[in-house]
């Protein structure tokens, strides 16, 4: 595996696992909430669920999506600000804003509080992978960028296998409040490993907060971010409504969640370490065959919903497939961003935030709506399908762009030598 010059391959690993371990806690944090919702409300709010526990947990869902929120907002906006700094010392100061946020949810005496908690929580989110992915895909070079990136991603991954499951049972037991208290260590061992052993990287002084919002006077970014959040809208629209699948759609027992939660992790993991692999190859031909392949997969797993073990095999098939797309829109949008870098690969995390919210809405509207609880996965197959109509027109206007400007370019040059003046003449 090829390096940069300046750091051994050893120490360039001990650098990704330094930031996989804040990604670990990250992934943690966001989703460990929708194994405690319970718990949550129960605490929180007393009165509330005392009449309504139903009730209750649906207000206290509000703290998921004031995350959600946090990450949407904060990911741009802080990635725009800390462009200038070296990359090191902002992934100290980002890594100790997780820790101390997350630490405010331990303590936080009400539910707005809580909620305020909440929402400080995931601003560093987005900025915090997108400095780590541009920081990655320094240390390994632009042939290696895909696998380095998905190996800082295989942190988020394997909170869905280990921290997220391991979280919730510690949170039923001990409290809700003592999963915080792990993940607060998470990012305590983070920090540390961080000044330790992600080198110094310079950043540009020349770099100004109106500069890093241009950004979103490209259009191939925007279509990056609506390919991301459309297309992987379609892993949330199930993987938010996997526990009504297990026991109410295949009728196993309520202990068969965690193992279909573990599949899914299992299968996150894997799908992502691969889909860097494939990226690296080729970005535009994962994304397109990644998202038909989602949506395939989604049509399978609705068909097989009805049986509990080819359901959870469906469900490892079908989050491996999904997380391929991780890494892939990831690269997409380190290509489109041009010289905004680090905010590019920060509104990565905006996108998938952003289809959380969708996939969870549009699986609870169709639910609402009487069509059942395998509904929320034709609606993952057809958002995956309109990720795809999305990526290939992005890809083709992107390829009109090109064409036009080969064909200006040799104009140029034939209009210099008929004249017989240099093309880049000034006069």
């Amino acid at each position: 595996m090829t390096t940069s010059t300046s750091t051994s391959r050893g120490a360039a690993m001990w650098a990704l696992l330094s930031l996989a371990i804040g990604a670990f806690g990250i992934g943690t944090t966001e989703f460990v909430s929708m194994g405690l919702l319970p718990q949550i409300a129960g605490d929180l709010l007393p009165s509330v669920y005392a009449t309504s526990p139903e009730g209750a947990v649906a207000q206290a869902g509000v703290l998921i999506s004031l995350y959600a929120l946090g990450v949407v907002v904060g990911a741009p906006t802080i990635a725009a600000f800390v462009s200038r700094y070296p990359r090191h010392r902002v992934l100290i100061a980002l890594a100790l804003a997780l820790l101390l946020f997350n630490a405010l949810t331990v303590v936080m005496p009400t539910f707005e509080l809580v909620g305020v908690a909440r929402f400080l929580s995931g601003l560093p989110h987005g900025a915090y992978f997108g400095m780590a992915a541009v920081a990655a895909a320094d240390l390994f070079g632009p042939e290696k960028r895909g696998r380095a990136i998905s190996i800082v991603m295989s942190g988020l991954m394997i909170a869905n296998v280990v921290g997220v499951p391991g979280g919730t049972l510690l949170g039923q037991h001990l409290g809700w409040r003592a999963a915080y208290v792990i993940v607060a260590g998470v990012f305590l061992l983070a920090l540390l490993m961080i000044a330790f052993f992600v080198p110094a990287q310079s950043g540009d002084a020349s770099r100004t907060v109106r500069h890093e919002l241009g950004i979103f006077r490209i259009p191939q970014v925007w279509l990056t971010v609506a390919i991301g959040a459309i297309g992987f809208g379609a892993f949330f629209a199930v993987y938010s409504y996997v526990a009504t699948l297990v026991t109410e759609v295949a009728g196993a027992d309520e202990w068969v969640v965690p193992i279909a939660l573990v599949a899914i992790g299992l299968g996150m993991t894997i799908g992502n370490l691969l889909g860097g692999v494939l990226a690296d190859k080729s970005v535009r031909r994962t994304l397109v065959w990644g998202l038909a392949a989602i949506s395939a997969s989604s049509a399978i797993l609705a068909l097989l919903a009805h049986a509990t073990v080819p359901l959870i095999i469906g469900l490892f098939v079908f989050a491996t497939v999904s997380s391929t797309a991780t890494p892939t829109v990831q690269l997409r949008l380190l290509d489109v961003a041009r010289d905004h870098q680090a905010i590019g690969a920060a509104l990565n995390h905006s996108a998938l935030n952003i289809g959380n919210s969708l996939g969870a809405a549009l699986g609870g509207a169709v639910i609402a709506a009487g069509w059942g609880y395998v509904a929320p996965v034709w609606v993952g197959v057809a958002l995956s399908l309109v990720g795809v109509g999305i990526a290939l027109f992005a890809f083709g206007a992107e390829r009109r762009a090109d064409e036009r400007a080969c064909r200006d370019l040799d104009t140029r040059e034939f209009s210099s030598e008929d004249t017989g003046t240099s093309p880049i003449s000034t006069h």
